[in-house]
């Protein structure tokens, strides 16, 4: 666990909780930055040294100052991960059980396990007393009486209201001892302190308290804090949370705002048992989670009912945390109760996740990424209720645009690409880069877009008469909110965006920070053109610091994500992703099978041009299978001298290996996607050996057989099971553009809803639609009147001119 010291430097002290052990630095003059060099986290690993400032116990607390010396409060979220000093109120809800007795001793431990820098505002006395004493009047009763009313009576008994100075008495030994054992398994010792608003009035008390906290953090001893509730006065009136310099210590809320403040803490963090700050009252109609609260932005919420247990409910949550961020330090309201994620919810605030409500005095210029997806929604629906022919006219204005803003388009790409040239790769450049031919093409994607999307939403697919009058219709209609993710592809935004338009859906658009300039005009040109029908708000562009992770979270507002981009980016959004679908595939592991009976013409050709036109591509050749007959043939050295000139770096697979005395480096994972230059080069038996190969190792992605022989294609093409499977055509034909598609959203390898290149037609459902004259169900029965009939009808014809 990290401990902190308001000291002139940070007090850190390291425990790995594996071993049970705690280590403490001696104290120094010198200071040691906490923070690794390159991450700006905490080093996991690294024991650090405990470094003091002199003449603290001379040193008063400061008087609840405006701004605090150490800094503003942070901006952003993510720039919690640089939050060194923390400090963990815990509520009553959070250390008691659902029947308001004792403590959740499992939370409290998983909360107290995860080891930052922080001291404890705690809760709970008056509960843990009130268990306390209800078992004491239980046993106070008479065995007789007992006897008397029966066991199910005796459950029921009436028990007296219990004080609750009484049950903090009774319950704060209690409280600590619960502290003691848990912190005591870490070897860490706990101290205990407790206080009431009048020591913050006393200079004395104050100082004192100060030096307090101060020697039992050099002594690596855990203060945990709370009002002492035993003899608690009432609060001071024209004295609480209103107040601009003053705080009334009249709950754990405020008592630990003000700890905060004063000893200049980078973050406090509230755990309740809600999941944080809502419109409304949680659980009421349309209440939603507020991400991010700004001051002045109370008169937005309506508050509820106060905790079940704790003294000061929501509002004066609220009103602690905006004192506490007037004075510096920010603040996270979360929910410190739920068993899934109370284990992990402190090191994911400050990991600068989407948990809890997040209080910032610096408010965006622009709309929220919830606001935006919103607002997309809203637009998508009012895309898809335009005629077909004005989506598509809406598509034709932005390729006349891409046309005619040509110039600026360019400038802008020019500057990422200034400013890329230093960090990224050449197969990165390249793909960041646009030209004339590429702006053209894209250009004619988009018109072929246009023209397709004549008949997209609301086509017929099936006309049934389930009985007389009575008829059912099955059409496509939108998915509705996209989130689509790419990398250094600013073409991708247009392709994307026509699409989504064609297809009547609302589109949330998240590029990479390498491709802003040229997103930002892209972006731009698109709302233009969506501006011609007025439905410019159905395409978003999100701008704000939102981690990809964080996006994945909002399944409540968008419901499917794609990404564009590295494997290892499309992994991570399939693993972050949580009840939102993702279209797409992880990896382009595609393979090429040289069959007995191929053309060397046509192996060469075919060969060259899937690995070496563009490897950076998702469906560049990786892994190039052999016939085993053709070894030392002279269609087996063209290939080997058609690689060495294109300097194409060979592996060679387990078997290919075998055969040779002087072979290239084996290679290390026959599921490797290079992305580059470089190949694998395996031996296989016959064109069964390829299929059960590539359904071992491959991606599902696309594959290629090279034969002139008609019955040994069809049977690959029939048995292979990818998404893309080609005779004698290169991999790189797997595109959506050269598909006729117009463009593609992406290439999914998933065995539901859409698969291969995905254009339109996959990203659209469907919907029934019955049409009936008073029919009720009870009339199908076997005593009812009606037959089910179940014929089907012709599906109308639509004018796709």
């Amino acid at each position: 666990m990290f401990l902190l010291s308001s000291c002139k430097y940070v007090n850190i002290f390291l425990l790995l909780p594996k071993l049970g052990t705690s280590f403490a630095g001696k104290c120094s003059d010198s200071p040691f930055s906490p923070l690794d060099s390159e991450s700006g986290l905490l080093a996991p690993n690294l024991v650090l040294r405990n470094t003091c400032a002199r003449g603290w116990s001379n040193i008063p607390f400061i008087t609840v100052p405006l701004s605090r010396t150490h800094g503003k409060s942070f901006a952003h979220r993510s720039e919690l991960k640089h939050a060194k000093r923390i400090a963990v109120k815990l509520g009553s809800a959070v250390v008691t059980r659902g029947d308001e007795c004792g403590l959740a001793l499992g939370r409290l431990a998983s909360i107290v396990e995860q080891g930052r820098e922080m001291m404890i505002v705690t809760s709970g006395a008056v509960a843990f007393g009130k268990q306390r004493l209800r078992h004491e009047i239980l046993l106070s009763q008479s065995v007789r009486q007992a006897l008397h009313s029966g066991q199910n009576q005796l459950k029921d008994m009436a028990i007296p209201v219990l004080e609750a100075r009484a049950c903090a008495a009774a319950g704060q030994s209690g409280l600590m001892a619960l502290y003691e054992a848990m912190f005591t398994q870490y070897s860490i010792c706990a101290a205990q302190i407790l206080v009431t608003n009048l020591d913050f009035h006393d200079e004395q008390k104050r100082r004192n308290l100060n030096g307090t906290l101060h020697e039992l953090l050099r002594m690596n001893i855990v203060p945990i804090i709370n009002t002492n509730d035993a003899v608690v006065p009432p609060p001071e009136p024209n004295s609480d949370l209103q107040g601009v310099n003053v705080i009334s210590v009249k709950d754990n809320d405020s008592l630990a705002a003000r700890l905060a403040v004063e000893m200049k803490t980078d973050l406090l963090i509230i755990l309740s048992d809600v999941e944080g700050l809502f419109d409304s009252p949680p659980g009421s109609d349309d209440a939603k989670l507020i991400d991010i609260f700004y001051p002045g932005d109370q008169q937005s919420v309506t508050f509820g009912n106060k905790s079940r247990v704790g003294m000061g409910g929501m509002e004066a949550k609220v009103k602690a945390a905006l004192w506490a961020l007037q004075g510096g330090t920010s603040v996270v309201i979360a929910n410190g109760t739920h068993p899934k994620i109370s284990g992990h919810v402190i090191t994911d605030i400050v990991e600068g996740k989407k948990v809890g409500t997040f209080f910032s005095e610096v408010k965006p210029a622009g709309p929220t990424v919830e606001q935006q997806a919103e607002m997309a929604r809203a637009g998508g629906r009012s895309l898809a209720a335009l005629q077909p022919e004005q989506r598509a006219e809406i598509i034709y204005h932005l390729a006349d645009l891409l046309t005619d803003q040509r110039e600026e388009i360019l400038q802008a790409n020019r500057k990422d690409l200034e400013e890329a040239e230093r960090r990224l790769a050449l197969p990165l450049l390249k793909r960041l880069s646009l030209s004339t031919s590429k702006l053209n093409s894209l250009a004619i994607g988009l018109r072929q877009i246009a023209a397709s999307s004549q008949d997209s939403v609301g086509r017929v697919l099936r006309r049934t008469r389930i009985a007389k009058d009575l008829e059912l219709e099955q059409v496509t209609v939108p998915i509705g909110v996209l989130l689509v993710i790419f990398e250094s592809r600013p073409d991708c935004l247009p392709q994307v965006s026509a699409l989504a338009i064609a297809s009547g859906n609302g589109l949330l658009l998240k590029g990479g920070k390498e491709a802003s300039y040229s997103n930002q005009l892209l972006h731009h040109l698109t709302q233009e053109a969506l501006s011609i029908h007025g439905v410019k708000d159905a395409v978003q562009l999100v701008n704000t610091r939102e981690e990809v992770e964080d996006l994945c979270r909002l399944d409540k507002l968008i419901d499917l994500i794609i990404p564009r981009g590295s494997s290892q980016l499309v992994r991570d959004i399939q693993k972050a992703a949580k009840g939102i679908p993702v279209m797409g595939h992880s990896e382009g592991i595609c393979h090429v099978y040289v069959d007995l009976e191929a053309s060397v013409e046509k192996v060469t050709r075919i060969v060259r041009d899937s690995k070496c036109e563009y490897p950076a591509a998702c469906n560049a050749l990786e892994t190039l299978l052999i016939h085993r007959d053709l070894l030392r043939t002279p269609v087996f050295d063209q290939i080997i001298d058609m690689l060495r000139v294109e300097q194409v770096k060979i592996h060679a697979g387990p078997k290919f290996a075998s055969y040779l005395t002087f072979s290239p480096s084996e290679v290390k994972s026959l599921r490797t996607e290079y992305g580059d230059l470089e190949c694998c080069i395996e031996v296989v038996d016959s064109a069964q050996d390829a299929v059960e190969h590539i359904h071992k190792y491959g991606s599902s992605h696309t594959d290629v057989i090279i034969t002139e022989n008609e019955k040994t294609a069809e049977f690959f093409l029939q048995h292979l099971d990818s998404a893309c499977v080609f005779w004698n055509a290169s991999t790189r034909f797997s595109d959506g553009y050269r598909f006729g598609l117009g463009a593609e959203v992406g290439i999914s390898t998933s065995r539901i809803h859409a698969r291969g290149p995905v254009g339109i037609e996959g990203l659209l459902t469907t919907k029934w639609l019955l049409r009936g004259q008073n029919h009720i169900v009870s009339d199908f029965s076997e005593q009812g009147s009606m037959k089910f009939l179940h014929e089907n009808l012709p599906i109308p014809q639509r004018n796709t001119n």
